[in-house]
C-alpha cells in the first residue's frame, strides 16, 4: 500500500497493489490526471520498505519527502541524497530514522 498526505496530514489518495512501486504509480498518475503535480508540499507513505524505485518513481512527482514503515535500501537512501528529497525509514508510532534531507522535518 501507498498513500499521499499533505502538509497538513490530510490524506490525498490510497492506493494498494501487489507492489508497492505499483500502489505508488497508482496515486502519481491519479494526481497527474487531477493537475495536481509537482507534489513538494507532499509526504509519500509506503507500507514495507523503500526501494530504489519508490525514490524514483517520487522523484518524477517532485515528492518531497518519503516515509516507510521498514529499512530502505542503500540504493534508495543514496538517490534521495542526490536528488534532494527526504528519506525516512523504521517509521513506527513517534519514532523513525531520517536518511536525507533532514532540514524538511521540524523538531528535529
Amino acid at each position: 500500500a501507498a498513500g499521499i498526505f499533505d502538509r497538513n496530514g490530510e490524506l490525498l489518495v490510497l492506493r494498494e497493489d501487489i507492489g508497492r512501486h505499483n500502489a505508488v504509480d497508482k496515486i502519481l498518475g491519479h494526481l497527474f490526471l487531477k493537475n495536481r503535480m509537482p507534489l513538494e508540499d507532499c509526504v509519500l507513505m509506503v507500507s514495507g520498505r523503500a526501494s530504489f524505485e519508490i525514490i524514483q518513481k517520487s522523484l518524477a512527482g517532485r515528492v518531497g519527502i518519503i516515509c516507510a514503515v521498514s529499512a530502505p535500501s542503500s540504493l534508495a537512501v543514496d538517490m534521495a541524497k542526490e536528488s534532494g528529497q527526504t528519506l525516512i525509514g523504521f517509521l513506527r508510532e513517534r519514532k523513525f530514522n531520517v536518511y536525507s534531507h533532514k532540514e524538511r522535518i521540524s523538531g528535529i
